[in-house]
């Protein structure tokens, strides 16, 4: 792409919302020129440079074909950090943000305790968590080792060292007897063949993140299972679902002997998740 002319900030913004929410727009430029807003704001007669203008336009151009603006610059923000993601790693969603908050709810700053975080993806769910409550230790698996990549380099870049990745499909790669207090986990919950899956971000995001075999239920129903091998005495059990599982879930969770069910609603009042505890009197045994 050719930049024949210089653009002030603001003539640049002005071109790409044609093309662009403002938002958008203005996150893309903030990546490119490594400012915050309100340099764009207090700066907007200011000339870009043409290696800028054409970095820019490009992005513009790659946004505008749907790529999401989290892969194009590379982070995204989640609860109070920001989190480098790839097309190998799922988006943090602000959805996603209710298991963090459930989570640091029910366990206090001062308590020692063990977490599962299952399908750690960027690391942003397991190391938010771990941020905020230093003494707990928190393991981390993923089936992807490019996400395993990933989330121990956000990880590091985020001073976080109470946490541990641990290449595993699900449950496999656990240690026998592993007993943790809490595991939380943000499953993949759509249906296979979801209309949503060809139509904007989730184009580009990886597909084991996303879809399930059984109608978007079969990971829901792995984690479930055999979630009482791994739980501690009443151990807690928090997954993310689909906007319409809610009371299948909870019917799940009680027919697995779960009790204590909860169901949470996100911002939009949809029910996003469910939480159910172990009694310490049951013995289980893991199942395929």
């Amino acid at each position: 792409m050719v930049v024949d002319s210089l653009y002030t900030i603001q003539q640049l913004l002005e071109q790409s919302y044609r093309k662009l929410s403002r938002l958008d727009a203005r996150l893309l430029l903030q990546h490119t020129m490594q400012v915050n807003h309100a340099y764009l704001i207090t700066h907007a007669d200011e000339t870009l440079s043409a290696q800028h203008a054409k970095k820019f336009l490009e992005l513009v151009s790659h946004r505008y074909k749907g790529v999401p603006v989290a892969y194009l610059t590379g982070m995204c923000d989640f609860y109070d950090l920001t989190f480098k993601v790839t097309a190998d790693v799922l988006i943090p969603r602000p959805e996603t943000e209710l298991l963090v908050e459930t989570v640091l709810t029910n366990v206090p700053e001062s308590l020692r305790c063990s977490i599962l975080d299952l399908g750690a993806g960027s690391g942003a769910i397991g190391i938010t968590i771990a941020r905020h409550r230093p003494l707990a230790h928190v393991v981390a698996v993923d089936i992807s080792p490019k996400a395993i990549e990933v989330a121990n380099w956000n990880a590091r870049n985020l001073g976080v060292n109470n946490i541990q990745f641990i290449l595993s499909d699900w449950y496999d790669s656990l240690d026998t007897g592993a007993a943790f207090d809490w595991i939380v986990a943000n499953p993949p919950y759509v249906a296979e063949n979801d209309p949503h899956l060809q139509q904007g971000d989730l184009r580009f995001e990886p597909d084991i993140a996303l879809s399930a075999h059984n109608n978007g239920t079969a990971s829901i129903q792995h984690i479930i299972s055999n979630a009482p091998g791994f739980l501690a005495a009443d151990g807690q059990l928090l997954f993310e679902h689909g906007y319409d599982q809610s009371v299948y879930c909870q019917q799940l969770l009680k027919s697995h002997g779960f009790q204590n069910i909860l169901s949470y609603r996100d911002l939009s009042g949809i029910q996003r998740a469910c939480s159910g505890s172990y009694p310490a009197h049951i013995s289980a045994v893991p199942t395929n």
